[in-house]
């Protein structure tokens, strides 16, 4: 492990590869559990889950169309035209 600072130095630790105790829940356990027991406070509603979908959908088939513009900028020019209702865009200052 690296010691703290700026020099390249490291000291001797041991990797615990698998440190798990027997009463802790396992990955996804409790989730399976709770979906057992009918308790949703670890899901989404479906309103949600659907809006997310009618956003991430047409970018997943290539419906979105991809606008290229310079590195270093703040992104293409149709992103200002979409800010534009709003208000507008206004960069960051440069610090």
């Amino acid at each position: 492990m690296k010691r703290h600072g700026t020099q390249n130095v490291g000291d001797e630790v041991e990797l615990y590869a698998c440190d798990t105790q027997g009463d802790e829940m396992e990955a996804y356990e409790r989730l399976i559990g709770d979906a057992l027991k009918g308790d949703a406070t670890l899901f989404g509603r479906q309103d949600g889950i659907e809006a997310a979908w009618r956003i991430v959908d047409p970018i997943l088939n290539n419906q979105t169309p991809l606008r290229e513009y310079e590195p270093g900028t703040w992104g293409p020019a149709e992103a200002d035209a979409m800010m534009g209702g709003l208000g507008g865009w206004r960069n960051p200052p440069v610090t």
